[in-house]
């Protein structure tokens, strides 16, 4: 399909989707959504696609943010709307069973950090700058930031950004772990597409047990979380990509995935 917000493309099983609003530095407006939806529900039926890398055009921006003209026309029903969209699209993006990975490129503010959070793998540009800085326009992030950077940095440090507005550079959003890598920019896209090889190369079934055991151990105890792992480690063993993983270990050979 073609995208009016958005460029897709699909090459050795990796999918690429980038942001291309360049003009507004990538902002996400009501169609950036939709065509996020798409793409990303597109991607994830698609069994050509492994993994999924997400960035946006150029060197500004990953995303700047949400489009601020359509915030200034938002009321109190609309608002609550508006952020219940953007957590639907978000959480799609979460919970696709594909590893995302976020290149970000430069600024990611806002829902444009937020957009970054809901990915699996963050890698930065030495230039990036992230940030929540709603406080500033009256509003608190509401595409599920309040909730995914405490679960990433700690409460405290959360609040501290989430309260002063504070934009970050990319030293620092590793520091915190905010960010999971940081390269310099002429190497960003590189460095991406290295993670995503070396993902493509492994079980995938494995690879989206992986995820699926990691998110629920975030929203449940221990104990629950624990049983989880256990059925999926044993759902797993009754796979194709299982028996031919440990053969071609004992046979000292590499395995060729089947996927079921």
């Amino acid at each position: 399909m073609n995208y009016e917000t958005l460029l897709c493309e699909v090459k050795d099983q990796v999918g690429r989707v980038t942001l291309n609003r360049p003009e507004v530095l990538h902002a996400l407006n009501a169609k950036v959504f939709n065509e996020l939806e798409h793409a990303f529900v597109t991607m994830t039926g698609d069994v050509a696609v492994r993994v999924i890398l997400l960035t946006g055009a150029g060197e500004k921006a990953f995303a700047a943010g949400a489009d601020i003209n359509e915030l200034a026309r938002l009321d109190v029903a609309t608002g609550e709307a508006k952020s219940r969209r953007g957590q639907e699209v978000f959480r799609t993006i979460e919970t696709c069973g594909k590893p995302v990975l976020a290149a970000i490129n430069g600024f990611a503010l806002g829902g444009g950090c937020e957009l970054a959070m809901a990915c699996t793998i963050r890698v930065a540009s030495e230039t990036a700058k992230l940030g929540q800085p709603e406080v500033k326009l009256g509003l608190i992030p509401g595409y599920g930031g309040t909730q995914r950077l405490p679960r990433l940095v700690g409460q405290s440090t959360a609040l501290k950004l989430l309260l002063t507005g504070e934009i970050i550079g990319a030293a620092e959003a590793l520091r915190i772990g905010l960010v999971d890598e940081v390269v310099p920019a002429n190497r960003l896209m590189e460095r991406c597409e290295e993670l995503a090889k070396t993902m493509v190369s492994m079980a995938p079934l494995a690879i989206a047990g992986c995820m699926e055991a990691v998110r629920w151990g975030s929203e449940l105890g221990l104990v629950a979380a624990t049983d989880v792992e256990a059925e999926i480690f044993g759902r797993l063993c009754g796979t194709a990509d299982k028996a031919e993983g440990t053969k071609a270990f004992l046979e000292k050979r590499a395995p060729v995935w089947a996927g079921r």
